[in-house]
């Protein structure tokens, strides 16, 4: 098992594009990345795309909001979960409960909103 995993980055310029159109609900501010795949190291192949779709939104009305990703035009990661964007979160809420907020709430969808991602592995 690895370190880390592997996904996109969100540009800072894209980030704060999103913020306009999404403003975050919550106290923290998150908005970085798209996972890919967990428990890999820094050998692991990185993806091939560089763009995405912000498709989607949640928001648990309890802390947790987040943005809904299709990437090459699907949404379900290869582990069975969605691909998102932690968007902002309230207290100790964790950005990995964003998956449970996804499959227990279903998500709402959005205007379609292409954004550029930076393919990348992140050490944990």
């Amino acid at each position: 098992m690895g370190s880390g995993y592997t996904g996109w980055q969100l540009p800072a310029e894209e980030r704060d594009r999103l913020l306009a159109l999404f403003p975050p609900r919550y106290e923290r501010l998150v908005a970085d990345h798209v996972t890919l795949t967990f428990g890999v190291g820094p050998q692991e192949a990185l993806p091939a795309a560089t763009h995405g779709e912000v498709i989607g939104t949640v928001d648990d009305d309890e802390g947790v909001q987040a943005l809904i990703v299709a990437i090459d035009g699907a949404s379900d990661r290869p582990d069975g979960s969605t691909y998102h964007i932690t968007w902002s979160l309230q207290g100790d809420r964790r950005p990995a409960e964003s998956n449970d907020v996804i499959r227990d709430y279903g998500w709402r969808p959005a205007e379609p909103v292409t954004i550029a991602l930076e393919p990348r592995f992140f050490a944990e």
